[in-house]
């Protein structure tokens, strides 16, 4: 296969290369389009390559799969697995026999079937990566700078900017080929219609705490069926949730996670916003910026091979803090803003997190979308595309008194 020649080498990279030398197989999961394959290609280009969403290739693994397997004693790049997760089982085998570093790399979309087949197969065989769209860094490639509200309509799936994609086309096609197949290959979707509204409406909500009962009423579906369609789109790598802080403090705290976008470029395609422009007068630009920030956030734990421990924290008294990082047995409380002016308005959230009694809790940082680095207050104020290194800058932040 050759590559186009502005394809550039992924930052998790270095991660899936250093797994391979531990482990027999590496599994690559993650949303559709992402990059997993050519990832996988790029980093091992001698390997034999096959993909299951191939009809003929799976329908050969699946009548005889040792026979197909046999093929590939050596090893090979396995595309798309979860088409075939029965495969896995087989694969074991295989695995156990010779025990060879680095034979197998795996790569997976939606993940409930998968995850369950590796468990039950792989277990102990495999190292587990996760690769989303560019981070910030990566798109220095093709931008040396971004306007926030541009990266907001576009997105950062690799396609986009690799081959200069229509953003609205694009994403017209990413719903209707990925999305909804993948829902209804996990679930018996009976009323596309519904399922289409639920998505805009999730998408309107991005960045708040879920409402089941109210999207239920908007909708006009069962909370249960709704709850099912989000476990199918986190599935999919279409959706994450931020989960609540909870800690021995004597506050109420409210129990439903926040929802997110993988990619805001598709939360913004929903909402009907095509331009750069209308991103910047959107009534939800905070929220669709605080998106943006927080998936790239992850992007940089997950690139290292690192599964974050993120929250949110709001108390009874509607005191909030955007983002809460755990690292090292340190919580890192993080606000995002899309203003380009700092207040010191930015700084009571965190204040009062740090005052709460929770212990080991770092000075913490605003991320908003000004020129300056700042520190208020011991507080680090800075814009999260201006760094190259967003979850490194995040995470070494001291706890106060320290130097």
């Amino acid at each position: 296969m050759r590559y186009p020649w502005s394809m550039i080498t992924r930052e998790i990279a270095q991660e899936l290369a250093r797994a391979a030398a531990e482990y027999p197989v590496v599994t690559i999961l993650g949303p559709r389009q992402s990059g997993k394959t050519t990832l996988a290609r790029m980093t091992f280009p001698d390997k034999p390559y096959y993909s299951l969403e191939d009809p003929d290739v799976r329908t050969a693994a699946e009548e005889d799969p040792r026979g197909f397997l046999d093929q590939v004693r050596e090893g090979a790049i396995l595309d798309e697995i979860q088409r075939l997760p029965t495969l896995l089982s087989y694969l074991q085998g295989m695995v156990d026999e010779i025990k060879k570093r680095g034979r197998f790399i795996l790569t997976g979309s939606h993940q409930p079937r998968l995850h369950e087949a590796i468990s039950q197969s792989l277990a102990g065989r495999t190292a587990m990566l996760a690769l989303w769209p560019f981070s910030f860094s990566e798109l220095r490639h093709y931008e040396s700078e971004w306007n926030p509200f541009d990266l907001i309509v576009r997105g950062c799936f690799p396609r986009l900017h690799e081959e200069r994609l229509e953003a609205r086309r694009f994403f017209n096609g990413y719903v209707q080929t990925y999305v909804e197949r993948d829902v209804r290959a996990l679930t018996q979707l009976r009323d596309l219609s519904a399922f289409q509204k639920f998505l805009t409406l999730l998408a309107g909500r991005v960045g708040q705490v879920v409402n089941f009962a109210s999207l239920s009423n908007d909708v006009g579906v069962s909370t249960t069926t709704l709850r099912d369609w989000l476990s199918v789109l986190k599935a999919s790598y279409v959706v994450f949730e931020l989960p609540p802080f909870f800690a021995n403090i004597r506050k109420r705290v409210v129990k439903s996670s926040k929802v997110f976008f993988t990619d805001v470029g598709l939360a913004a395609f929903l909402l009907g916003i095509h331009t750069t422009e209308q991103a910047f007068r959107d009534p939800l630009r905070g929220s669709l910026y605080e998106n943006l920030v927080i998936a790239d956030v992850l992007k940089g734990a997950l690139n290292r091979g690192i599964r974050p421990e993120v929250y949110f924290f709001r108390d009874a008294h509607g005191s909030e803090v955007d983002l809460l990082i755990r690292e090292n047995g340190v919580l890192v409380p993080v606000e995002i803003k899309s203003a380009a002016t700092f207040s010191k308005e930015f700084l009571k959230g965190i204040e009062r997190f740090r005052a709460s009694g929770v212990p080991r809790v770092a000075s913490g940082a605003v991320l908003y979308n000004g020129e300056q680095r700042l520190s208020v207050r011991g507080i680090d104020v800075f814009n999260p595309l201006a760094v190259d290194d967003i979850w490194g800058a995040l995470t070494t932040v001291s706890e106060p008194g320290e130097s």
